[in-house]
C-alpha cells in the first residue's frame, strides 16, 4: 500500500471516528433530537472506524480497547446477542483460572529455592509486607475519606418490603484457618489463592533445604520448566482476549444497559475520583521516589489493567502482569515472589472499594 492511500485510509477512519463522537455529544444532551436509525448508523460506522484503527496498529492491547467499544455499541444495539456471549467470556475466565495455580507454584518455587540465600528471602518477604500493610492502609484512610466528603448513598432507601441480604461473619480463628490448605488439590479446584500460595511458599522453602544438591535442582529446574510453560501457555490464551472482553462489556451493557451507570453515578465518581487521588497521592510518589520510569511503567501495565478492568477480574491479569514485569527489568526471582503474595495481600483497589461500599449501603 502506497504512502498516498494509506494517508487517505487514516483520514477516512479519522472521519468516521470524529462523526461518532459529535452525535453522541449532540445525543446525551439531547436524546430525542436525533433518529433512532441515524444514531444506530452513526455509531456502527465508529466502530468500522475502531476496527480499522486495530487492523493499522494490530497490536493485543489495541484489541482489547477496540473490543470494549464493539462490545458496547453490541449491548446496546443487539441485547439479545450480548446476552448470549456471556459464555465467551466465561470461556476466556476459565482459560486463563487454567494458569493461575500451575503458575503460582512454579514462580514462587523458583523465587524462593532459586535464592541461595534463605535470609535474602526473607528481606524481602518483610519489606514486602510492610509496604503492602501501609499501602493498604492509605487505600482505606482514601477510600473512607471520599465516601463521607461526596455523602454518595445518602438519602437512598430500600424498596418497600425489601430486606437486605444478610451475611455471616467469620470469626478470627476461622479467618486463621481458612489462610492454611487442607487439601492442596481442593485449594486448586476452589481457586483459593491464597491457600496456593502459602503451600507453595513452603514447598519452596523445603526445596531450599534440600541438601543433596542433585536433587534440589532437578526439582528447581522442573518448576523453571513448568512456568516457562505457563507463560507460553498464557500467550496462546492472550489471542483470544479481545473476544473474551468484548464479550464480557457486551453481557453487562446489554443485561444492564448502560442506565445502571446513570444510576450508580454518584458512587462511581467517588470511586474513580478516589483511584485517581491514590495514584497521585501514593503510588506516583513512590514510583518518583524509587526513579521508576512512570511512562514505560505505564505502557507496560496498560494491557493487564484492560484485562482486569474488562473482565472485572484481577486474576485474569496476573499472568500476563507477571509477563509484563519481567520485560520492564524486573528479576524473575522478585516478580515470582512478590507479585502472587501481593495478589492475596497486597489488594489496594479492593480495600478502597470495599470501605466506600460499606459506607454507601449502611
Amino acid at each position: 500500500m502506497t504512502t498516498k492511500n494509506s494517508k487517505a485510509i487514516f483520514y477516512l477512519l479519522c472521519a468516521l471516528a470524529f462523526q461518532a463522537a459529535i452525535v453522541l455529544v449532540i445525543h446525551m444532551p439531547w436524546p430525542e433530537l436525533l433518529p433512532t436509525s441515524l444514531l444506530f448508523i452513526s455509531r456502527w460506522l465508529g466502530i468500522a472506524a475502531v476496527v480499522g484503527y486495530c487492523l493499522k496498529k494490530a497490536s493485543l492491547t489495541t484489541w482489547i480497547f477496540g473490543s470494549m467499544l464493539i462490545g458496547i455499541a453490541i449491548g446496546v444495539d443487539f441485547p439479545e446477542l450480548a446476552m448470549n456471549l456471556k459464555v465467551v467470556s466465561q470461556v476466556f475466565l476459565k482459560l486463563i483460572k487454567t494458569v493461575i495455580a500451575p503458575l503460582l507454584f512454579g514462580t514462587l518455587v523458583v523465587g524462593i529455592a532459586g535464592h541461595s540465600d534463605l535470609k535474602q528471602v526473607g528481606r524481602m518477604g518483610w519489606k514486602s509486607l510492610l509496604y503492602f500493610e501501609l499501602v493498604t492502609t492509605l487505600a482505606l484512610l482514601i477510600g473512607l475519606l471520599a465516601i463521607n466528603s461526596s455523602q454518595a448513598g445518602v438519602g437512598i432507601e430500600l424498596p418497600v418490603g425489601e430486606v437486605p441480604v444478610q451475611g455471616t461473619a467469620r470469626s478470627w480463628k476461622e479467618v486463621i484457618l481458612h489462610i492454611f490448605p487442607e487439601n492442596i488439590a481442593r485449594s486448586i479446584f476452589e481457586g483459593e489463592i491464597l491457600q496456593i500460595v502459602i503451600f507453595s511458599i513452603l514447598f519452596g522453602i523445603g526445596l531450599a533445604l534440600v541438601q543433596d544438591g542433585r536433587k534440589k535442582q532437578l526439582m528447581v529446574s522442573f518448576t523453571e520448566s513448568l512456568s516457562e510453560v505457563m507463560f507460553n501457555f498464557t500467550r496462546v490464551i492472550m489471542y483470544f482476549a479481545p473476544f473474551g472482553v468484548g464479550a464480557a462489556i457486551a453481557f453487562t451493557v446489554g443485561e444492564m444497559g448502560l442506565g445502571i451507570l446513570i444510576n450508580l453515578f454518584h458512587l462511581l465518581a467517588t470511586l474513580y475520583v478516589a483511584l485517581l487521588a491514590f495514584i497521585l497521592l501514593v503510588l506516583l510518589p513512590i514510583a518518583l521516589a524509587l526513579k521508576i520510569p512512570v511512562i514505560k511503567f505505564i505502557k507496560a501495565v496498560s494491557e493487564p489493567v484492560s484485562i482486569a478492568f474488562a473482565t472485572t477480574s484481577s486474576e485474569a491479569a496476573l499472568p500476563k502482569a507477571m509477563e509484563a514485569m519481567e520485560k520492564f527489568g524486573v528479576p524473575r526471582k522478585i516478580v515470582a515472589f512478590v507479585m502472587p503474595t501481593g495478589y492475596s495481600f497486597n489488594l489496594d483497589g479492593t480495600t478502597l472499594y470495599l470501605a466506600l461500599a460499606s459506607v454507601f449501603v449502611a
